[in-house]
């Protein structure tokens, strides 16, 4: 199986922040990698009718243990877990497994999401892929990489020349702006709908050049949010505001095309 590779540590120890989110995304992926490949997961139902697996639990455990030694007074927000005030301006978001469904199936496709805000700028992301050998981080003013290697999004100019990528197209009816998803997918030169994390390191790493989402809670994208903008991107809600805890759609791209995308959903 491979693993994604430890980091330059001469790139990270310069934020003690990035440093210990990459330790702690790092543990997760020991406990994450372990359930996949044995037979105990027990896989259950929360309230919202979306399955949790006891790597999802032990893994968001095992990052606010690993943050917490290190910073004692910061907060949490987590998907599993929810929310632990802290008395310093510093919340991590997490999402122990971005992709649980995937997970579940044993479709590689899954990560672990974990990002920083500072009262209420975002400041840091972490997207850990390990059965995709993909380990995406960036801080604010230093750049995005993947696997230590910087990265930049795309230079597509055009819409006609753009690959996009969505996520489940039924999100998009209940909020009304289905028909223009299906005008802009028509607009573009290709489409794909991987969903969850996966197309955001497309888009981060200018292997795609537009992402819209319907349906999403803050720490689905909060750390894709510091990585693709760190890496020249653009990202709003579907209205073109700025991301926030509350945000619940996004339109990530490569900057360019992020005008010409939002006329699709805003009046």
């Amino acid at each position: 199986m491979n693993q994604t590779p430890l980091l330059n540590a001469s790139r990270t120890t310069k934020n003690p922040f990035l440093t210990v989110a990459l330790e702690a995304a790092k543990n997760a992926e020991e406990v994450i990698t372990s359930y996949y490949n044995g037979d105990a997961m027990n896989v259950q139902l929360k309230a919202d009718e979306t399955p949790v697996t006891r790597a999802d639990t032990e893994a968001e455990r095992v990052i606010r243990q690993t943050i917490k030694a290190a910073f004692p007074d910061h907060g949490f927000l987590g998907e599993e877990y929810g929310t632990q005030k802290g008395t310093s301006p510093y919340l991590w978001i997490i999402d122990p497994i971005d992709g649980t469904k995937n997970y579940i199936r044993k479709i590689p496709i899954f990560a672990t999401q974990l990002a920083l805000m500072q009262e209420e700028r975002l400041i840091l992301g972490v997207s850990n892929a390990p059965l995709l050998n993909e380990l995406l981080y960036a801080a604010e003013g230093g750049g995005a990489f993947l696997n230590d290697e910087p990265i930049t999004v795309s230079d597509v100019a055009s819409l006609s020349d753009a690959m996009i990528c969505h996520g489940g197209l039924k999100w998009f009816t209940p909020k009304g702006v289905l028909p223009g998803m299906c005008e802009l997918i028509n607009e573009t030169a290709r489409s794909r709908g991987f969903g969850d994390f996966y197309m955001h390191h497309l888009l981060a790493s200018a292997r795609a050049d537009v992402v819209v989402e319907a349906a999403i809670s803050i720490w689905d994208i909060a750390a894709l949010s510091v990585i693709v903008q760190e890496a020249g991107g653009k990202v709003s809600d579907m209205q073109g505001r700025a991301i926030t805890k509350d945000t619940a759609s996004i339109v990530a791209t490569n900057g360019r095309l992020h005008d010409a995308v939002l006329r699709y959903f805003v009046p």
